[in-house]
């Protein structure tokens, strides 16, 4: 009897302790995301020009609470800095890819009136990741061949719009250059999350190991 009253503490401890766990990922998240909010916010007050609409604050709040809860389920059972870091740069990465192009999308339909269709191609991007992700059951391994998949889908990108969306550009125009710059940025910091995830990985027990 004893024993069965201990196991009941047992269990209703653990179930307390998952239940804290689950609502400390949910705060931290939340914390995360006020605190980088707050930033634009400030902006808003302080600075000339800075003009963040409550709808761009929302979508901005959406994406950031998203990755930053993200990031806690994902990283809750690593237990190595490299994993931790892999998984913060592959998901910082790929949310400041897909901001941008919203931006420049939404941007470009208000000035002009239509958007560049290449930018849309930038969205392909994460969706590699999220597809290797699914694949490699977010072991790092699996995890590391998604990072390096999304680094050449990002340099595949870019190429593509180099030859078919720009063909009048015959030299280093300094927008060409900057285009280069950051998606070669984008690519590189791609694949040093996929060197992280294949550090971690080393450091990981064989599967069925005891």
């Amino acid at each position: 009897m004893n024993t069965n009253m201990y196991g009941g503490k047992t269990a209703a401890g653990n179930t307390q302790n998952g239940r804290r766990r689950r609502g400390s990922l949910w705060k931290r998240a939340a914390w995360i995301t006020a605190l980088i909010l707050l930033i634009p916010v400030l902006g808003n007050h302080f600075v000339d020009g800075w003009n963040w609409a409550l709808g761009g604050l929302v979508v901005a709040g959406i994406f950031l609470f998203g990755t930053s809860l993200t990031y806690e389920l994902v990283t809750r059972k690593a237990d190595t800095i490299a994993h931790r870091a892999a998984v913060g740069i592959a998901l910082a990465v790929a949310l400041l890819l897909v901001w941008m192009n919203a931006v420049w999308m939404s941007d470009a339909i208000e000035i002009v009136g239509n958007d560049n269709p290449a930018n849309a191609m930038y969205f392909g991007v994460p969706i590699v990741g999220i597809v290797g992700a699914a694949i490699a059951r977010l072991r790092p391994n699996g995890m590391a061949r998604a990072l390096f998949a999304m680094a050449l889908a990002q340099a595949l990108v870019t190429v593509i719009v180099l030859i078919i969306w720009l063909p009048q550009i015959t030299s280093w125009a300094p927008a060409v250059v900057r285009m280069f710059g950051l998606n070669a940025s984008f690519a590189m910091l791609f694949v040093g999350s996929a060197l992280l995830f294949q550090k971690a990985a080393r450091g990981e027990p064989a599967p069925g190991a005891v």
